[in-house]
This record gives structure tokens, C-alpha cells and sequence, in this order.
């Protein structure tokens, strides 16, 4: 399931993804996983600490360095969704939602990026095929780009909901634990945003 009990401290989430995805890295930093059909990982399965996280610089702590390693997947996965868009509904609305949500979560990518390099962490996606909460996964794309109309518009709204609500949730803990202030200003900043996306979704 994508769908994360709201009860689970926020943060507590954040560092339990990066470690239950803390196997093999993609070799490619900043590009969205080739669609590989794997399995989702446990977030709960003993692994040790991966070395993505454990060792941040400066100001940044492990939180801090989880959230960007996993905000910056969710968004550029989104983003292939966002793209379909034009495609494939027939709905002016959708595709009007889809322009706007794309260039707000590539500005987002932005300074996701700029603060993970700033932190001296890898920029290898640690969550590379795996089906995590509020990810369009590589299996949700492929029956994506073979829907069109109302069965399209049905999918972008689904999986348009989860990937915000989702990201409320994380940057929520963020703001609240993350050390660095950079981050947490941004978190701050993102969780406004997915609310103010979520309502125009709901419009």
C-alpha cells in the first residue's frame, strides 16, 4: 500500500524509508527510475546504516538528508505523469492543473537539489524501484500511458492526491526535526504548497 497511517510521526517516516531502501543506489544521480517492475522494500527490514544518510555535513542531519533523497524521486517521477497529461486527457481543466503542478514541482527540484549537493550526501537515487508511499511507481506509469480520457483523468487525480498528501505529511516532520534551516524553510515552504495544490485539485 502507498497509503501511510496518519498517526506515524512524520519523521519517524522519513528516516524509516531512506533505511528500508538503503540497498544498491542507482548509478545515475537526478534521473527518474527506468520502470524495473521490482517489489517494494520493507520499510521495517534491519538494515544498516546506509551510508546515504549516515554521514550529512555542516548544518544537515540524517532527517534532513532523507527527506531531500526522497522528495526529489517523488517529483521527478510525478513530472513523467505531469507530462502525460496533454496527451492523454481530453479535459482542458486537467491539462491546465498538470502546467501548473509541473513548473511548481520543477522549481521545487530546484533548490531540492541545490540543498542536497549543499549537504555533501550522495545524489544517487536510494529509492530506485521501489514502490514507496506518494511515488508514482514505474508500474503506475506504464497503465498511465495506456489510459486516455476520464479513465486518465481518474488516475491523475489519484495519484495527484497521494503524491500531495503525502508530501504535506513528510515535510511536515521535516520542518519540525530537520536541522538544517535551509531545509526546514523549504519544508515549510512545500507543505504550503501541497495544500494550496490540494485544494486546487479538489476545485
Amino acid at each position: 500500500m502507498k497509503a501511510i497511517a496518519a498517526g506515524v510521526p512524520a519523521v519517524l517516516l522519513v528516516v524509516s524509508l531512506a533505511a528500508g531502501c538503503g540497498g544498491s543506489p542507482s548509478e545515475h544521480a537526478h534521473h527518474p527510475p527506468a520502470p524495473s517492475g521490482q517489489s517494494a522494500a520493507s520499510p521495517s527490514a534491519p538494515v544498516s546504516s546506509p551510508a546515504s544518510t549516515s554521514m550529512p555535513s555542516g548544518t544537515f542531519n540524517a532527517t534532513d538528508v532523507a527527506w531531500m533523497q526522497l522528495m526529489i524521486p517523488m517529483d521527478e517521477q510525478l513530472l513523467t505523469m505531469l507530462e502525460l497529461a496533454p496527451k492523454r486527457t481530453s479535459n482542458p481543466e486537467v491539462t491546465r492543473l498538470a502546467e501548473r503542478f509541473a513548473a511548481d514541482h520543477r522549481a521545487e527540484l530546484l533548490r531540492l537539489r541545490e540543498l542536497l549537493d549543499r549537504s555533501g550526501a550522495p545524489t544517487t537515487n536510494v529509492h530506485e524501484g521501489h514502490d514507496m508511499p506518494g511515488m508514482v511507481t514505474a508500474e503506475d506509469l506504464r497503465v498511465i500511458d495506456r489510459t486516455t480520457g476520464a479513465a486518465f483523468d481518474r488516475l491523475f487525480a489519484k495519484n495527484m492526491r497521494e503524491h500531495l498528501e503525502q508530501g504535506v505529511l513528510l515535510s511536515r516532520g521535516v520542518r519540525g526535526s530537520g536541522a538544517d534551516q535551509g531545509t526546514r524553510e523549504l519544508a515549510g515552504s512545500i507543505e504550503k504548497t501541497r495544500a494550496a495544490q490540494l485544494d486546487r485539485l479538489d476545485g
